[in-house]
């Protein structure tokens, strides 16, 4: 099965945001979740967490970055919310 990765405006607008390298990589990476979404398969450092009560699924890449993402399997879609410097995302979420 493949998914589409669709990306909040918000994320694509961080992404433009990075220098033509770190956004390859970033884009490579997220380009991985169409093959497997899902932690514990498929390519990616992948977790399911919840956050504020909501179950979220959330990529590191590159040691640098942290995507989020929600899966909708009735679709297969996979839209990215977010995507945070990894110091960021965990002063934010805590993880």
């Amino acid at each position: 099965m493949s998914y589409e990765v669709l990306l909040h405006p918000d994320a694509d607008d961080f992404l433009r945001g990075l220098d033509d390298k770190s956004e390859r990589i970033v884009r490579d990476n997220l380009g991985k979740l169409a093959e497997n979404p899902y932690p514990g398969s498929g390519k990616g450092d992948k977790e399911k967490l919840v956050i504020d009560g909501d179950e979220r699924y959330r990529m590191h890449i590159s040691r640098e970055y942290t995507a989020f993402y929600d899966v909708y399997e009735d679709r297969n879609e996979v839209r990215v919310t977010e995507i945070l410097p990894i110091d960021e995302a965990h002063k934010r979420y805590g993880f």
